[in-house]
């Protein structure tokens, strides 16, 4: 089913990705592990909610031209995560990039149905995401 959905998707922009999570939960699987994760897009950059069911206690996202980047940790700890997102109806495709590869499926949850913003959420995004080891072309976008 993935594949299918793959070359019926859409690809989305930076812009309509934000315009999509935030203040929304995304939810899905990842591909190859088959382990869930799900995360409420807080206005102010945070993420709260799980990844293969360990609790995030310092994630941010934010968006570039065409992707949706994710950072977990202190900046000299700092991992980073980018992903581009397309859509078939209500399916949404999650691509490693720049790999390209399927990381995982998920759907939008309006809101936080979940209540991840209430449960320990008191970090702050510095949004030096360019800062990352490894990550210094994304300040050049």
């Amino acid at each position: 089913m993935a594949a299918t959905a793959a070359t019926a998707a859409e690809r989305l922009n930076g812009e309509q990705i934000r315009r999509i999570f935030e203040g929304n939960t995304v939810t899905g699987l990842y591909t190859g592990s088959n382990l869930p994760f799900s995360e409420y897009h807080h206005p102010d950059s945070r993420a709260s909610g799980h990844n293969r069911g360990v609790p995030n206690n310092d994630a941010c996202w934010i968006t570039t031209a065409d992707a949706v980047c994710y950072y977990y940790g202190p900046q000299e700890k700092r991992r980073t995560y980018c992903f581009t997102i397309e859509t078939s109806g209500d399916l949404y495709v999650i691509r490693s990039r720049p790999s390209g590869r399927i990381n995982g499926l998920a759907r939008i949850e309006k809101g936080d149905p979940h209540g991840y913003a209430a449960k320990r959420s008191d970090w702050a995004c510095d949004g030096l995401i360019s800062q990352a080891p490894g990550r210094s072309r994304l300040a050049r976008r």
